[in-house]
This record gives structure tokens, C-alpha cells and sequence, in this order.
């Protein structure tokens, strides 16, 4: 067996109609550690994006925890990722491809340097995502 990259994986998400991205995400984040632990994002915190999950909390955690990529699935309360470092003591964080350059990610790029943490980008899926989704059902909805 090849020795991977790192150790321990982290990476985050509302995973809220679960697709074909989300899949890749995380097979191409385990691809990259041994463990990989995964943040399902709470019910009160997908109200940052100004939405709200159609999947339950609870639900949606118990998906993740059933693919098989995944070895531990945390809580994410919050955006603070790291505080989850410090709980969770993560070498790599996983993120979208399509986060690289914001003004978060560069902050977090900042300060994961200073403890060692590498953040690996994986390539976004295209033509796939939960609002793509959301706006299709809507459209079905009307009809």
C-alpha cells in the first residue's frame, strides 16, 4: 500500500442534497490522507449562505458517515476552522477549487501556515451543485 500525503484529512460542507460533487470531494480528499474527517455543517450555520437546508441536520450527517471515504464525521458549528484545527489536529484541509484566492481562504492559507497545515484546492465538479439542484426542483415545483 502506497504511504499517502498526509495523515489526517479535514474538510467541511452542508453536503444538503447530496451529489456527484460531494462524492468526488471527498474520494478525492481521502485520495490525498490515512483518516479523513469530515465536517457536516449544523442546521443554524447553513443560515450564513442565507439559505436553509432541505435535509436535515441529523439526516445529513448520517449520509456522510455511510461513505465509505469517510472515517470520522464532527459537528461544524462554525466557520472558525481554526478552532477545528485545535480540536481536531488536522494536517490538511480539503476545500473547492473554487474558493482559492478569496479573501477567506487567503486568511486561512495565512494563518494554517504558521502551524504546518497545508490546504489542498480539489478540482469544483461542473455542472453539478446543491443550488443548481434547489432551482431545478423549484422549477418542477412551479409546473
Amino acid at each position: 500500500m502506497t504511504k499517502k500525503k498526509y495523515q489526517v484529512g479535514y474538510t467541511t460542507g452542508v453536503y444538503d442534497l447530496f451529489h456527484i460533487g460531494h462524492l468526488n470531494l471527498l474520494k478525492k480528499a481521502k485520495d490525498q490522507c490515512e483518516y479523513l474527517i469530515v465536517g457536516v455543517t449544523i442546521d443554524e450555520l447553513v443560515s450564513y449562505k442565507n439559505k436553509e437546508a432541505i435535509i436535515p441536520f441529523e439526516e445529513r450527517l448520517e449520509i456522510v458517515k455511510q461513505i465509505s471515504y469517510v472515517d470520522a464525521v464532527v459537528p461544524q458549528v462554525n466557520m472558525n476552522k481554526m478552532e477545528a484545527w485545535y480540536q481536531l489536529d488536522f494536517d490538511a484541509v480539503f476545500v473547492g477549487d473554487d474558493w482559492k484566492g478569496t479573501s477567506t481562504w487567503n486568511q486561512f492559507e495565512k494563518e494554517f501556515s504558521e502551524v504546518g497545515v497545508t490546504i489542498e484546492y480539489l478540482p469544483y465538479t461542473k455542472g453539478t451543485s446543491s443550488t443548481h439542484l434547489r432551482k431545478t426542483l423549484e422549477t418542477l415545483n412551479r409546473r
